[in-house]
């Protein structure tokens, strides 16, 4: 059975509005969202601990938005060997390009999937897909959803 908890982590208190449809997501699938506000820049050592301790604590992916130089997921990644997931966030002179690239343009050997700027919502379906590869029942419940969404013949 998969770990049924994850992390959703951003960078500014700014940011929950467009990282609110990660939560809501991981809640249809029975998934427990911890949703805090870390900052790679203003708490580099909390963001650190918790990335360290997060598999322990029993977190089986963490999810990070951040906008601008958009350091958060890489900072975490840096810490854990859990599947870390960028949500790179709209904002500032680029609008999100920015955050896209300093997401997606990690170094060899700590990756982070990324998602499309603001793109809370993949990131956490993305969250669900990694727990499901041994959990039948998230499996079950993933290839439901996705039948609701084809649409109906014409």
């Amino acid at each position: 059975m998969s770990r049924r908890k994850v992390a959703v982590l951003m960078g500014s208190a700014s940011d929950r509005d467009r990282m609110a449809p990660a939560a809501e997501t991981l809640a249809r699938y029975g998934i427990e969202a911890d949703v805090r506000v870390m900052s790679a820049h203003r708490t580099p050592a909390a963001v650190a601990e918790f990335a360290a301790s997060a598999r322990d604590a029993g977190y089986g992916a963490i999810i990070c938005g951040a906008g601008l130089a958009a350091h958060l997921a890489g900072a975490v990644a840096a810490h854990t060997t859990l599947p870390v997931i960028g949500v790179p966030l709209s904002g500032g002179a680029l609008n999100g390009v920015d955050a896209l690239y300093s997401t997606v343009q990690m170094p060899k050997g700590i990756p982070v999937a990324t998602v499309a700027i603001d793109g809370a919502m993949n990131a956490a379906l993305l969250a669900v897909q990694i727990l499901a590869v041994d959990d039948a029942e998230l499996a079950a419940e993933l290839e439901r959803h996705r039948a609701e969404m084809v649409p109906p013949p014409a």
